[in-house]
């Protein structure tokens, strides 16, 4: 066993502290990765503060990993020490069922084991994330980073990275299709960056016109604030797709309106309150209203050799770790420019 700095949570209403874990030792198919930075995600804190159920304490979150490979265990053949690799939300699956079969780890009919909070199948332990030094994952759930891409920047690609990729391909986003991305945060800032460098035209719908400058800058045609309502009358039936990035309630009917006949709004974000679907809105025009979970580890990996060939890299705020709690509060206060990033040395 391997003893590890890290920074976990103890209830669902105090601060991360300080503590240590421990990492299980190899097994033959097993990769030992000294984490180099790890990115914060809006899910760690909905985990930590018990939003999206029980978890047990402690608990030590992070799903956007990214470091360098230090051991191997003898059966490992993907992966060599020193390269460069990451680990996003899934630390491995069934690999059986048929959604494994067909590179949909993430819809695992079993359940995927989740980075942290899942029980690890290894061991029966329940799985501890990124927010540490060191991490012992599965081979088939360890991708690639190419050299090009800025390793500091990387780790947010591996979960906002692929949740916004994935729809974007799986409903051809490219040269001639519209795009709207609704809202401009962690999520939607790295949707418009990708949907622009698959070639489709993007407006970003956001409340406000605070971000207009950003949404330019990262390639979108346009920018409209939806506090407007007068927005919603001018682009009516304007896209092929629009990607919700928002995790609010919003009017569906007004956003599905905005599509074009047959055209699909993919739900990424992930409300706690139910959203109501008008019928007709999705009837009178053929429209399509979907959901989205990260992707599977092809897909992931297709995702971070396309940001390497494009140079997409997320806007980040480098933080240590004793900074971590200050960055929940700013996340929820929509206080950051559009991802934080830990600096792992931090947590020793």
């Amino acid at each position: 066993m391997l003893t590890v700095n890290a920074f976990a949570a103890t209830s669902a209403d105090e601060p991360l502290v300080k503590t240590t874990i421990e990492r299980r030792d190899l097994g033959p198919n097993d990769v030992l990765i000294d984490i180099a930075y790890a990115g914060i995600c809006h899910s760690d804190i909905h985990t930590v503060r018990g939003e999206w159920g029980p978890i047990a304490y402690p608990q030590v979150v992070g799903h956007e990993i990214v470091g360098h490979v230090t051991e191997v265990g003898s059966a490992v053949t993907k992966h060599r020490v020193g390269d460069r690799v990451g680990v996003g939300c899934m630390v491995n699956s069934c690999g059986e069922c048929v959604q494994c079969v067909a590179g949909k780890e993430q819809y695992c009919l079993k359940g995927n084991i989740q980075t942290y909070g899942g029980v690890d199948p290894a061991d029966g332990t329940i799985t501890q994330g990124g927010y540490s030094e060191a991490v012992v994952v599965n081979e088939d759930f360890v991708l690639r980073v190419a050299e090009n891409l800025d390793i500091e920047k990387v780790a947010p690609l591996l979960c906002a990275g692929i949740t916004t990729y994935s729809p974007l391909h799986r409903f051809h986003a490219g040269p001639g299709t519209q795009v709207a991305v609704v809202g401009m945060g962690g999520l939607g800032h790295m949707a418009v960056k990708i949907a622009v460098a698959m070639g489709a035209d993007v407006t970003v719908l956001s409340q406000t016109t605070s971000k207009q400058d950003d949404s330019l800058r990262f390639g979108a045609k346009a920018h409209y604030a939806t506090k407007d309502a007068d927005t919603f009358r001018k682009l009516a039936g304007s896209f092929d797709l629009i990607i919700n990035t928002v995790s609010a309630k919003i009017n569906v009917g007004d956003y599905l309106g905005l599509l074009q006949a047959e055209g699909a709004m993919v739900n990424v974000g992930a409300p706690s309150e139910p959203l109501e679907v008008p019928a007709f809105a999705l009837i009178a025009g053929g429209r399509t209203w979907a959901g989205s979970m990260i992707g599977g580890i092809a897909e992931t990996q297709e995702m971070l050799d396309f940001c390497a060939e494009h140079g997409i890299l997320p806007e980040i705020e480098l933080i240590s770790a004793e900074q971590i709690n200050e960055a929940y509060e700013r996340v929820l206060a929509s206080d950051v420019r559009y991802r934080f990033v830990i600096d792992a040395k931090t947590f020793a």
